[in-house]
């Protein structure tokens, strides 16, 4: 890359402890330049290259079926390339959207690298999800490439995807072996679709780095709201600052550190904190391709010596309700820090952490929007079980709300209720929704980045959380909205009309519940009810996957509504946890 290039950055005081948190906060600066020459996957892996830890591990990664594969810094930078060199040999331009769906696997951390460094811009899905969340995702933002497996190809994308105007290649990232079965690398593809192994064989692995600037496309990840489509959220190369100087502070994390983020590559976390942040601190990463199983997990921290771990409250949650014996068959003592994001985690988890585990969870937050964590509980400062934590150097927050004039003005008074804002002006803040510009101008007000989640601030500067301004449901690390479940449901012949909320689970943090009216001409027999209602399950976890659709259906003949036809979550869900119902003043019909 040219000379220009930020080889080590310069954000102000670096003082990871934060003996003294004013004094850090009051030092910081982030001194950054959008139009200087930054690539994130030269900050992640190219930098490294004939240092200390070229041949180091960065990423172990641990297949479903024991095999261990290891990449040095030096095997991920020219990997990177190849796959670079792969987006030209397509005759791609920088600018270029490559979309995955895949879980994680080696190459998916490659092509992610490899799309960055040659300019393009990466978006990660959830391969959970169903065909109808897939192509609506990709048919907003664009998508050239799609990275899959032959077999989700089959399930969800072969039917539809020559529909898509902009998208142009599938790969496949299943292994390559010599057979005679269908998915053999020898056997005929559908045109368009290739294997990327076969193609990254004879790429070129000196492919240099694209010139970007820092305020240049990097990432789309895509979160949903509670009406209408999912919003594609725009991140820009200058957001690497971010996500270093974020985990230097708030993970605690350092070169020599053994690092294991659990977080799904179709979730930021599992792209920023999951692959960027810690590529880019020299750390050796772990990746487990299997899904969660405690004795797995438990394992996995004992014989891989994990030093800094990363991980949901979902997961937190699993472990404690597995009981507190089973952690003692393992050896934890490498730990030295352990963090916890998704959600707010409750003061009961923290407590048993350092109990069970020898060490307290240090909760965190911060959104799909803001890109990387912004409050944090810190390791050198004391935890407040159930808070957010302090502000992240550089970082200015504040609970707000608005004055008369309709101004937005900081709320002085100790624990009072208001929106989180957070000044404008960091590396990492979102820089639009695609094709929603007036959407995004709406979550800016003097100066300020209204986050649409209420809080309180304490006396020593403490956030808590209290809960979303809208209907989004968090379930297991899954954003959902409301619209998309419903959207989904009312495809089904017997239904007329759904409402979709979310209710607390002690494992899940909150799981999908969709209320829902039938058509007149549908049997409401106890039998035929029972039978639509696994028909109604099924129909949802088809479209949306398992992890979107909802676990519990009730059968309603009206449903709250106001008199523009709104049906109102807010209401079903005050019934449902025995809150106040509020203001009812709108509501044209409804049926207990």
């Amino acid at each position: 890359m040219s000379e220009n290039i930020i080889n080590k950055m310069s954000y102000g005081s670096r003082d990871v402890n934060l003996l003294d948190y004013q004094q850090s906060c009051d030092d910081f600066n982030w001194q950054t330049d959008p139009q200087q020459i930054l690539n994130i996957a030269y900050q992640a892996v190219d930098r490294h290259l004939n240092t200390a830890i070229e041949n180091k591990v960065a990423l172990r990664w641990l297949s479903k079926n024991e095999q261990i594969i290891d990449f040095s810094y030096r095997d991920l930078a020219e990997q990177s390339s190849r796959f670079a060199s792969v987006l030209e040999q397509f005759s791609f331009e920088q600018g270029v959207r490559v979309f995955s769906l895949v879980g994680r696997h080696p190459l998916l951390y490659i092509s992610t690298l490899g799309t960055l460094k040659f300019g393009g811009v990466f978006t990660p899905l959830f391969s959970a999800f169903g065909p109808e969340p897939i192509r609506s995702r990709m048919e907003i933002g664009e998508a050239n490439i799609l990275i899959t497996t032959k077999s989700l190809y089959r399930k969800k994308i072969a039917a539809w995807w020559h529909e898509l105007p902009h998208l142009k290649v599938i790969l496949f990232i299943d292994n390559l072996e010599k057979s005679s079965n269908a998915d053999s690398p020898y056997s005929e593809l559908d045109k368009g679709c290739y294997w990327l192994a076969e193609l990254l064989t004879n790429a070129n692995s000196r492919y240099p780095c694209a010139k970007t600037h820092g305020n240049d496309m990097a990432l789309l990840h895509f979160t949903s709201g509670t009406t209408g489509k999912p919003k594609g959220v725009i991140h820009v190369h200058q957001a690497v600052v971010a996500h270093e100087s974020s985990a230097r502070y708030a993970l605690n994390l350092k070169q020599e550190d053994i690092y294991w983020c659990t977080a799904d590559p179709g979730w930021v976390t599992g792209t920023s904190y999951g692959i960027i942040a810690p590529l880019c601190l020299g750390v050796t990463m772990i990746v487990d391709e299997a899904e969660f199983d405690i004795e797995r997990w438990y394992n996995i921290l004992q014989q891989q010596k994990i030093t800094v771990w990363y991980t949901a409250p979902t997961a937190i949650r699993m472990l404690m309700k597995a009981g507190d014996d089973i952690r003692q068959n393992f050896d934890l003592s490498a730990l030295t820090f352990i963090a916890s994001v998704g959600e707010p985690l409750n003061p009961e988890a923290v407590r048993w952490s350092e109990k069970v585990l020898g060490l307290p969870f240090h909760d965190n937050w911060w959104q799909t929007e803001t890109g990387a964590i912004m409050i944090a509980n810190f390791a050198s400062q004391p935890i407040k079980p159930g808070s957010m934590g302090l502000p992240l150097p550089g970082i200015t927050a504040a609970i707000v709300k608005r004055n008369e004039q309709g101004h937005v003005e900081a709320i002085e008074t100790n624990m009072e209720i208001g929106e989180l804002a957070l000044k404008q002006g960091w590396p990492s803040m979102f820089r639009g929704y695609l094709h929603r510009e007036e959407k995004y101008q709406k979550c800016f007000q003097d100066g300020w980045y209204l986050t649409g989640d209420l809080a309180k601030c304490d006396s020593q500067g403490y956030y808590w959380f209290v809960g979303r301004a809208d209907d989004l449901i968090k379930s297991s690390g899954h954003l959902i909205g409301p619209f998309e479940v419903e959207s989904a449901l009312m495809e089904h012949e017997a239904v007329a009309e759904v409402g979709v909320i979310g209710i607390p689970d002690k494992i899940a943090g909150e799981v999908v519940k969709a209320y829902v009216a039938l058509n007149p001409n549908i049997e409401c027999s106890d039998d035929n009810l029972a039978v639509l209602k696994k028909e109604l399950k099924g129909f949802a976890r088809k479209k949306l996957g398992a992890a979107v659709a909802p676990k519990e259906i009730i059968f309603r003949q009206n449903l709250p509504k106001t008199r523009s036809g709104k049906i109102m979550r807010r209401l079903l869900k005050a019934r449902e946890l025995n809150l106040s119902e509020g203001d009812i003043s709108t509501l044209e019909s409804d049926e207990k």
